[in-house]
Order: structure tokens, then C-alpha cells, then sequence
């Protein structure tokens, strides 16, 4: 059964189609659109500042979502896949972004929409990732641009997968 609970009074939102592995952890104020799932391990800790995760998103194993007390809130926008490992840290993921494993993204960055994060990259505080470009290393920096193929064909294939691999463990 899975960690679900309050924190100072203030409950995690989860729709009933989502998906949340018996060993995975939310508490406090987190609020999920529809579709998501929260795999294996993975943490959501919404009780410093609030966690706000979109449609169609995936939160993979042993991944760590947390914020900043009072300061930064971590907000994940729609069709967004979280690596195995990684920190997501009080900031903001817009649409179509998939973040590699192990990577870590720090408070107050912005990964921009239709990017890429590459596992074990790090974004340091007050990173801005811009839209349509992959993102590497430590400290990361931008490598590429992204093509349109590549984003249907890596970001949307990921996040429709894991719809697919979370109907498995609701049958």
C-alpha cells in the first residue's frame, strides 16, 4: 500500500485512473492531473511547498519530487516523463519535456517545453532550458537542438509507454 497522507492539513490529489506503485511515497500538498504514474520507490514530498503535476505524466522509479521551503514549489507540466533516480527540486517542467535518469534539476530552473534533460545531467539553480534543445552534463549546458521526430519520437513514444506499462498493474 502506498505513503498517501496529509501533511498540516493538506492532501494529496490523485484522480482514480492514475497509477501509484504500493511502495511509492506523496504527502502534502500534491495535486496530479489524469493518467499519471508515480512508479517503484519514487517520492513526492509536498509538505514544504506545493507540488503541482500535469496530465500524462510518469514519475519513474526511485525518483525524488520535492521543494523549497516557502520559496519554490515545484510545478510539472502535461506529457512529461521523470527518469529512474532523478531529483526534480522546486522548479518548473512545461509540456513535452522528458528528464533523463539520475539527472538533477535544482530550484527556480525552468525546462522550457519540447526539451530534453540527459541522464545525469545537473542543472544548477536558476537554470533556463530552452525549448526545443537537449540539455547534458555537470554543470549541464545545451548540446543540440531537438528535431520534431525526436520529440514524437523519444518524449511522446516514453510517456504514451508508461500509460501502457501502468495499465498492466491495474488489470
Amino acid at each position: 500500500m502506498p505513503i498517501i497522507k496529509p501533511v498540516k492539513g493538506k492532501h494529496p490529489k490523485i484522480p482514480k485512473d492514475c497509477f501509484v506503485a504500493e511502495n511509492a511515497t506523496i504527502v502534502g500538498e500534491v495535486s496530479m492531473g489524469m493518467n499519471c504514474s508515480i512508479w517503484f520507490n519514487a517520492v513526492i514530498r509536498g509538505d514544504v511547498h506545493f507540488i503541482k503535476i500535469g496530465n500524462k505524466v510518469n514519475i519513474q522509479d526511485g525518483a525524488v519530487i520535492h521543494a523549497t521551503y516557502q520559496k519554490s514549489p515545484t510545478t510539472i507540466g502535461n506529457n512529461v516523463s521523470i527518469g529512474h533516480n532523478a531529483i526534480v527540486h522546486g522548479c518548473t517542467i512545461n509540456d513535452n519535456v522528458l528528464v533523463g535518469m539520475g539527472s538533477i534539476i535544482m530550484d527556480d530552473c525552468v525546462v522550457e517545453s519540447n526539451s530534453i534533460i540527459a541522464a545525469g545531467a545537473v542543472l544548477t539553480k536558476n537554470t533556463r532550458v530552452e525549448s526545443g534543445s537537449i540539455y547534458a552534463g555537470v554543470p549541464a549546458k545545451k548540446v543540440k537542438n531537438i528535431s520534431k521526430k525526436l520529440i514524437s519520437g523519444e518524449i511522446d513514444r516514453i510517456a504514451n509507454n508508461y500509460i501502457e506499462y501502468s495499465s498492466w498493474f491495474k488489470e
